[in-house]
């Protein structure tokens, strides 16, 4: 990899000493508003110390996060994984956390199951297995955790619920767990319950007792991954509160309760940030990754999601710490986010403590310090203002920040400091010229002392390490839409994935599949394997379908050949103009061109197959392969089958775009073949 490490020092911000007596501000004379507020801070390590600090992460999963990165082409791939792992190169992370995926819709997308069935077991599929073992070599210190949003269909017994039969459930999560280790060498540090769900105290402790009969005492459980209430549970039942490490929240708003505090574990803030990554976005991740330790107690803070790598007109477009949707060109963007993660993780790392100190600063703004105990500290400020730094959720409370002047006195073993390194990042709203991760000219404590002088919408890290480094890789290909004539005929023997590139699964789960017992020309298959609804975390339609393409797309044609397996109800689609998915699927609306084993046919304008355009008899039977073409032309539509016109100028009025899509009537067995997509 050709990323070169940089020191950008602009003769702009290279400025020089503040000859006041004593200190050292890195604030250009005569730049910016005089400071309203002025004010002191000790940072003192002779007291004892604070909360350990756990490190900071991301998710991928929860749902289909990560689904288009692994079809990048190198080396641009390696390139966006090394922004996102590599130590001390851009965000660095200490933790990623994945979906274990469970076959079920779980917000832009599903992720396949290691166990779609009782009776089956594949450590394979989907692509979090490669993920952890790409973040693993980068950072072997990354710590690597599983949470479930759904769950297959024969865990809950045919309820829609998972803690029935405590047993069964954590027989499967466990065979996760071991299966990372047995086919990947993958050691899980922690496992969840159940994402933003009920939890259940009984499935806890026998997860618990489960865990430490294996010998895997030292993997952790973290709970319950929603709001703070299993606290509640917790300082009243001995037993629970042993069976938990991490009291883990979604979306705190920096905030927790006196009940978590109360149990004496960890606190974290397990699901954060889920915002659009433009500058406020940035904003928002500055402000939570210190606020949550400093109004909140909170030592470990994961973004949802890692890397915003799917159809963007999906929900939560782009709410990923950097972005990377075009497999098909090789663009991607390194995002602010990314370089706000690296104030902080670049310069500390999990098993360092933060000092006991109250963090507020005095115009607004916070500010965190931490030490390994061992002589090294690292200051984290920032300054951003109320509309700059909102999150998705929960809402802001307002408040008001204001240029000041924040000095630093350095007592205990910190004393001794001569210099701290600087870090500076500026949003430039107002002006449009943000500047990030620049490192500046380092600050001369005298005395233990220094001052900053602090602008609105700015992080400092100031620390003794001289580790850090702002790594720029070459610039990808310029982005291109989704190609307009597209092919796959899934002609490969031993994928790397499970899933066809570019086909994002919204219900149901399309896999590669060899069909040994098809003499002819289709040998290779992509199939739908989800035959009982799973256990939902979302509204998964009724039906399954695979989206694909570019949801600007108006004109365009559809081919693919299609085989129903399943006889007298069975039935699969081609469409066009698919103009949703994810938590929305059941509402998708398009241009829908079913057959069906009964030898019918409908066109329909949603999923649900509630609006019937045409219906007819096309002959079409299961166990036979037929080809399917849609096509559409401004408000009309037309479909063949095997080639010959089955219905033609049925009337379109909406969508007016959208992706194209396979699927089938409900959850059952379907091959699909030689795909084509032309737009115009």
């Amino acid at each position: 990899m050709a990323c070169a490490g940089v020191s950008l020092r602009p003769a702009a911000l290279l400025w020089g000493w503040l000859l006041l007596g004593c200190s050292w501000g890195p604030g250009p004379p005569g730049v910016g508003a005089a400071p309203l507020f002025s004010a002191a801070y000790v940072l003192d390590d002779a007291g004892g110390l604070g909360r350990r600090f756990d490190g900071i992460g991301a998710v991928s999963g929860g749902g289909a996060t990560s689904r288009l990165l692994v079809n990048y082409q190198e080396p641009y791939r390696s390139q966006i994984l090394d922004y996102l792992f590599k130590p001390n190169f851009g965000a660095s992370l200490h933790i990623l956390k994945v979906e274990i995926g469970g076959d079920g819709q779980s917000t832009d997308g599903t992720e396949p199951s290691h166990m779609h069935y009782e009776n089956d077991e594949n450590y394979f599929r989907g692509y979090e297995w490669w993920l952890m073992k790409e973040a693993k070599k980068r950072n072997p210190k990354i710590k690597l955790i599983g949470l479930p949003w759904t769950f297959p269909a024969w865990v809950g017994k045919g309820e829609n619920w998972p803690y029935d039969y405590p047993d069964v459930t954590v027989y499967y999560i466990i065979s996760w767990i071991l299966g990372a280790k047995q086919y990947h060498d993958l050691d899980i540090d922690y496992v969840g319950i159940w994402n933003e769900r009920a939890f259940s105290s009984k499935y806890i402790k026998v997860l618990r007792q489960s865990l430490d009969r294996l010998g895997l005492r030292n993997i952790g459980i973290i709970a319950a991954d929603g709001d703070w209430n299993i606290s509640k549970e917790m300082i009243v039942d001995p037993y629970l509160n042993d069976a938990v490490q991490v009291v883990g929240a979604h979306y705190p708003g920096t905030k927790t309760v006196p009940n978590a505090i109360l149990t004496q574990k960890k606190l974290w803030s397990s699901e954060d940030y889920s915002t659009f990554n433009d500058e406020v976005g940035a904003g928002c991740w500055a402000r939570i990754l210190n606020q949550n330790y400093v109004n909140g107690n909170m030592t470990s803070t994961i973004a949802w999601n890692l890397v915003a790598s799917y159809y963007e007109e999906l929900p939560f477009g782009r709410c990923g710490l950097m972005t990377a949707q075009e497999p098909w060109s090789g663009y991607y963007r390194v995002e602010a986010p990314i370089w706000i993660t690296a104030h902080t993780t670049q310069f500390t790392e999990p098993g360092w403590s933060y000092l006991q100190v109250d963090g507020h600063l005095e115009g607004g703004g916070s500010f965190v310090a931490l030490t390994d105990g061992l002589g090294n500290l690292t200051i984290i400020i920032e300054t951003m203002s109320h509309n700059h730094s909102q999150c998705i959720r929960p809402p802001l409370p307002h408040f008001s920040v204001s240029p000041q002047r924040a000095t630093f006195y350095l007592k205990g073993s910190f004393y001794m400091v001569k210099t701290l390194q600087v870090w500076h990042s500026r949003l430039g709203f107002e002006s449009a010229q943000s500047t990030f991760f620049q490192q500046l000219h380092p600050v001369k404590v005298w005395r233990g002392s220094f001052y900053l002088d602090l602008n609105v919408d700015e992080v400092y890290t100031l620390t003794t390490l001289k580790t850090g480094q702002k790594c720029i890789c070459p610039d990808p290909p310029p982005s291109q839409p989704f190609p307009s004539n597209y092919k796959d005929d899934f002609n490969i023997r031993n994928p790397p994935f499970s899933e066809a590139p570019n086909f994002a699964d919204q219900t149901g789960v399309f896999e590669y599949f060899i069909n040994t017992s098809d003499p002819g020309d289709h040998v290779f298959t992509l199939r739908q394997v989800v035959v009982q609804r799973p256990i939902t975390w979302s509204s998964d339609a009724d039906q399954t379908i695979s989206i694909i393409g570019n949801f600007q797309w108006e004109n365009f044609t559809v081919t693919c050949d299609i085989y129903i397996e399943q006889p007298r109800d069975g039935g699969v689609f081609v469409a066009g103009r698919v103009d949703n998915g994810g938590i929305y699927v059941r509402s998708t609306k398009g241009v829908f061109f079913w057959v069906f084993a009964d030898g019918t046919y409908r066109v329909t304008g949603d999923l649900a197959g509630e609006e019937i355009l045409m219906k007819g008899l096309s002959g079409v039977r299961a166990n036979a392969w037929h080809t399917l073409t849609l096509s559409i032309q401004g408000t009309s539509a037309s479909g063949l089958l095997n080639g010959y016109p089955l219905w033609e100028n049925v009337t379109i009025t909406e969508p007016s775009n959208g992706w194209a899509a396979i699927g089938t009537r409900s959850f059952e067995f379907a091959q699909f073949d030689n795909f084509h997509v032309e737009a115009s």
